[in-house]
């Protein structure tokens, strides 16, 4: 039975693609609540849905259908029903798509089956055998016990157990299922905060009283190896103390492991996983473990901000700034964003932590909407890196290879002292573009508009968008020609080759998200901070939250490179990238050192990172923005146009131009070519409108779409309110 229960007809959300809640009837017997999970008849086939509340519109009682099952689970909270509403409103996402990235795992919504386990059951066995007498020798704790750790603690076939069971000297009982993690200790073992520390701590804390326990939030904003995690982990003891329930919120799922490892040190217990890379299973365990209140920590990506927390007290962003943080598929939302909508709604704290702040919340900071602070040392005294920017035009390395001398000669010499070196190019693979020296053929993608990248170690080439792979030819597929293949640029694969042939003694790693499964890229972090390499070739994934002792080195192959786009936010990806890969030099007492190979020393990004002027780089940024109406002072959306034929597709797109609305202080751009014109066969077409900030940009585009002729036949428009991404 529920609390409350609604009338004989209510409003229902199912969680497929539709635009809002269905009206149907509660059958005699059954009581739901708003919030209540239930399986209703939608069409052929029954669907999940949570009750919504009251119906809202007028509906003839005798078409209804009956609400086919309730679960007995509790309902989901209001605040969270409000979070997928709001979530809905602002990204034009349909609300029913929106709840069904709350209500992933179908497996938990049944109740969990217990566990069949074996206990003495008083009397002796007719016959005695050495293998009975193990077993009862084992059980003489007289606790019941689970088959499978019988069987490994007597050491005998489960056989020998069900002739047991069957001589009525073992009895089968159910035991309820454990669950999925026992609850962290806040007074475990808490962390001894150096002076800045406990001083940003305190200023948490101070906001959270001005808050009144209530909604706040704090930008926890510490250089690299500034000790940050400790400092929201003293947070998070906080939430749990409260009898709150905490979400970390990460933005690589490589990251996760150590993370927990370091939370089971801080509280004596592992809090609850949440990702892609978790089983089914273990994903309806820790689900309904956070819905029933079972699970009082979660360390996740960014789907763990639709978990159905019951009492949440604190969400923590870490890396707050990346844009593995924005969702582009079906909902387009930014994780970042959505974090405190949602502890808006539950009247939760947010802790936002970087080294390098994305530039709207650093000026959310700076205008008193967040707290602001900051960790300005890094811990145990350890100094920030020396970082040189060396000039490609002038000291550049030899043709046909892409270290300079200079690099080479400081990884020489951290390899003399025996310590590592990070050598980091974020591009994936072996080179970027293969072509035919004999004809000039270039390979690309057949479904996309982009070059094949080749990825030699693997053989293939492959396209980084649709993930199209071929064969690497032996031959040119246009003239014919033999060894006529030529790569040009470099990857990490192409540098490694070079590392190998420059640096024989040493002992490479390359790392990348291509490079493995998580487990083995956990192994290889882990094998890495064992300093059982001396040279790390890696992508970005080596770039952010690890902590290597004997790192002392880090090279930059091509600090340019995120520059190349026309990307309204180039020089803050940039500048963010270079500071978090450079930070991982010199976290412990040695003296780091930094290189950055770049053409445009002069460039602004350059010039903060090598005078280490963070807060130039910022006002710098800030200045352009305000000047550009671009975010955070002014809105953006985009409207990709895609279709299976580039004529019609463009037609379109001149057609819903044409029929914008007009409205003061709104500009539209386009329609133009998306700079990667076509991705998996379908040609996309790019519109962009800015408003001014308080502007409602997302009802003008609502409004817009509504108005404009609907789209036909293959053509799809892709909606992204606040896009980070322009390809």
């Amino acid at each position: 039975m529920v609390a409350d229960p609604l009338g004989p007809v209510v409003s229902v959300m199912v969680a497929v693609a539709v635009d809002g809640p269905y009206s149907y009837r509660v059958p005699e017997g059954m009581e739901v609540t708003a919030g209540s999970i239930v399986v209703v008849p939608l069409g052929p086939r029954p669907t999940l849905g949570v009750v919504w509340g009251a119906p809202r519109d007028s509906f003839a009682h005798n078409r209804l259908k009956d609400i086919a099952q309730a679960f007995d689970l509790p309902p989901l909270s209001e605040e969270l029903r409000a979070t997928i509403d709001w979530v809905a409103r602002y990204t034009l996402a349909q609300p029913g798509m929106v709840l069904r990235g709350a209500l992933r795992s179908r497996e938990a919504l049944d109740p969990p089956r217990p566990i069949v386990a074996y206990r003495r059951a008083g009397a002796a066995p007719e016959r005695m055998t050495d293998a009975r007498r193990r077993v009862l020798d084992v059980m003489e704790d007289g606790y019941p016990w689970a088959k499978t750790a019988l069987v490994g603690a007597s050491g005998v076939s489960p056989a020998v157990v069900e002739g047991l069971v069957r001589s009525g000297a073992l009895e089968r009982v159910e035991l309820p299922a454990p669950p999925p993690v026992l609850p962290p200790e806040p007074d475990f073992a808490p962390a001894t905060l150096s002076g800045d520390q406990a001083l940003a701590l305190e200023a948490i804390r101070a906001r959270d009283r001005e808050a009144k326990g209530g909604f706040s939030v704090a930008l926890l904003d510490g250089i690299t190896g500034s000790g940050k995690t400790e400092v929201f982990f003293e947070s998070v003891a906080d939430a749990l103390r409260a009898g709150r329930q905490v979400a970390v919120i990460l933005p690589e799922i490589a990251l996760t492991h150590t993370f927990l490892d370091r939370f089971e040190k801080r509280f004596g217990q592992r809090a609850a996983e949440w990702h892609s890379e978790m089983t089914p299973v273990q994903r309806a365990k820790v689900w309904r473990g956070v819905l029933t209140g079972e699970v009082r920590a979660v360390i996740g990506a960014r789907s763990a901000l639709f978990l159905p927390f019951r009492e949440l007290g604190l969400l923590v962003l870490d890396e707050e700034h990346d844009g593995a943080f924005k969702q582009s598929d079906r909902v387009n939302y930014h994780g970042r964003d959505m974090a405190v909508v949602r502890a808006s709604m539950a009247g939760a704290r947010v802790i936002l932590s970087s080294a390098t702040p994305s530039v709207e919340t650093r000026n959310n900071a700076d205008t008193g909407r967040y707290a602001h602070v900051r960790l300005e040392s890094r811990f145990a005294d350890a100094a920030l890196p020396d970082i040189t920017a060396l000039d490609m035009r002038a000291e550049g390395p030899e043709k046909g290879e892409w270290i300079a001398p200079r690099l080479a000669r400081a990884v020489f010499d951290a390899l003399d002292r025996g310590e590592q070196a990070l050598l980091f190019l974020n591009r994936r693979g072996y080179a970027p573009m293969t072509l035919c020296r004999s004809c000039g053929h270039q390979y690309q993608c057949p479904d996309c508009s982009t070059w094949l990248v080749e990825h030699r170690f693997r053989g293939v080439l492959m396209c980084h968008h649709c993930g199209h792979t071929e064969r690497t030819p032996e031959v040119c597929g246009s003239c014919g020609a033999t060894d006529a293949l030529v790569a040009v640029g470099p990857g990490i694969e192409r540098v490694a080759e070079e590392v190998a042939t420059r640096f024989p003694g040493a002992r490479p790693v390359v790392l990348s998200s291509d490079m493995g499964s998580m487990s083995q890229i956990r192994d290889r972090l882990a094998e890495i901070a064992r300093g059982e390499y001396d040279i790390v070739i890696g992508t970005q994934l080596v770039a952010k939250g690890h902590h290597f002792e004997k790192l002392s080195l880090v090279g930059v192959i091509d600090a340019d490179l995120g520059l190349a786009h026309g990307d309204p936010r180039a020089a803050e990806k940039t500048f963010q990238i270079l500071t978090q890969v450079t930070g991982r030099a010199g976290r412990t007492s040695r003296t780091g050192k930094a290189f950055l190979q770049t053409y445009h020393p002069g460039h602004p990004v350059m010039t903060a990172m090598v005078a280490g002027d963070r807060e130039g780089f910022y006002a710098h940024e800030l200045k352009v923005r305000a000047q550009g109406m671009l975010p955070p002072f002014g809105r953006l959306a985009a409207l990709v146009v895609s279709g299976a034929e580039h004529p019609e597709t463009l037609g379109y797109a001149r057609a819903l131009m044409a029929a914008a609305p007009m409205a003061e202080g709104v500009k539209r751009f386009g329609p133009a070519d998306a700079p990667v014109a076509m991705v998996r066969g379908r040609h996309r077409i790019r519109i962009l409108a800015q408003s001014a900030r308080g502007f409602d940009l997302s009802g003008y585009v609502r409004f817009w779409l509504e108005t404009a002729p609907p789209p036909r036949g293959s053509l799809r428009v892709q909606v992204d309110i606040d896009p980070i991404s322009f390809y």
